[in-house]
């Protein structure tokens, strides 16, 4: 036997013992543990849609990175990320939601009843899929940003801009995001410099041109970012390095990153309709996706928000979506 088909026979074999992992049935299976999973399985379980969560590989999603949030209601004196999202979780559980550690690996959304693979161990088997899995910034990558995150580094600006009001701060990248984000911090801070590697910037006209005329905003043109330094307390400043290797510090109280979000959407791709850049495509008004018994919501749908409280919206939207779903279909 030659190496390809020996190759072809292990990979029929592992595909076949996939086929056969232990299977469960359940009426309304969640996948994502974020705002919008969450709340998803709040309205779920109210509706007697005894709701399964897999929580992913980031149980409680981005906000568990984000030390202080602010602008979530019902929170007046602010609550911190972890907490927000452990008091979801126990308001899910308090309603009969069962919530478990988990991520899915693979889907087949051929049929009436949807499959859902759970770490390759599990088949799950499912009257509705509620996708909310969510979207992962993009980070450049440095040792230093990790580092600082949460202590001066952030991924949104709307989320965390507050913080830095009065203070001089930065923002990477050359797009429409970016320029969105550093006109938002120019209404707040005292000085906003935009880090841009090339020699212009990819936005919209109409963006380039509110960037450029806020008198507080400072565009580095064909610059990169070296090193995020700073101390105990957070960041406090960027050492960045020009098209010709000369390298300048600029001091800085916040970093933002504003290079896009990949959504996490890959395993879902063979069966649901996606953009361009991967976010799950809802029908107007809905959260219904193209194939009938999957909804979507929060970040893996929404690219134009990402905020804490319109993805927990769009997941009592697909609670509701989905629990008329099955009682269309009963009623048939």
């Amino acid at each position: 036997m030659n190496f390809f088909s020996s190759f072809n026979s292990s990979e029929k074999s592992e595909e076949k013992n996939l086929m056969n992992l232990p299977t469960e049935r359940v009426k309304c299976l969640i996948l994502g543990s974020g705002p919008a999973g969450y709340t998803a399985a709040i309205y779920a379980a109210r509706a007697n849609l005894q709701p399964v969560v897999y929580e992913g590989l980031q149980p409680g999603g981005q906000l568990t990175t984000t030390t202080e949030v602010e602008n979530f209601p019902g929170y007046p004196d602010g609550v911190t990320g972890p907490v927000l999202m452990e008091d979801l979780k126990k308001q899910a559980m308090r309603f009969g939601t069962d919530v478990r550690f988990g991520m899915a690996t693979r889907v087949d959304f051929t049929g009436p009843i949807h499959k859902v693979w759970i770490d390759d161990e599990k088949i799950i088997e499912a009257d509705v899929v509620i996708i909310a899995t969510g979207a992962t910034a993009k980070y450049l990558g440095l040792p230093s940003e990790e580092k600082f995150k949460g202590l001066g580094v952030s991924a949104c600006a709307t989320c965390d801009g507050f913080f830095y009001r009065g203070q001089d701060v930065a923002v990477v990248g050359g797009g429409d995001t970016a320029c969105e984000e550093a006109s938002y911090l120019a209404g707040i801070c005292r000085k906003v410099y935009m880090i841009v590697r090339r020699n212009e910037l990819r936005a919209s006209k109409a963006m380039q041109k509110r960037v450029m005329n806020m008198p507080n905003i400072e565009i580095l043109f064909e610059h990169q970012t070296k090193e995020i330094v700073g101390d105990e307390k957070g960041v406090n400043g960027v050492i960045l390095v020009d098209k010709n290797g000369n390298e300048k510090r600029i001091d800085i109280t916040g970093f933002f990153v504003a290079i896009g979000h990949h959504p996490n959407s890959e395993i879902f791709k063979p069966y649901i309709e996606t953009d361009e850049t991967g976010y799950i495509i809802t029908k107007p008004g809905s959260t219904h996706t193209n194939v009938p018994g999957v909804f979507a919501c929060g970040d893996v749908q929404d690219k134009h928000y990402r905020q804490a409280i319109t993805a927990a919206g769009s997941g009592c939207m697909a609670a509701i979506d989905a629990e008329r779903y099955l009682s269309s279909k009963q009623n048939v």
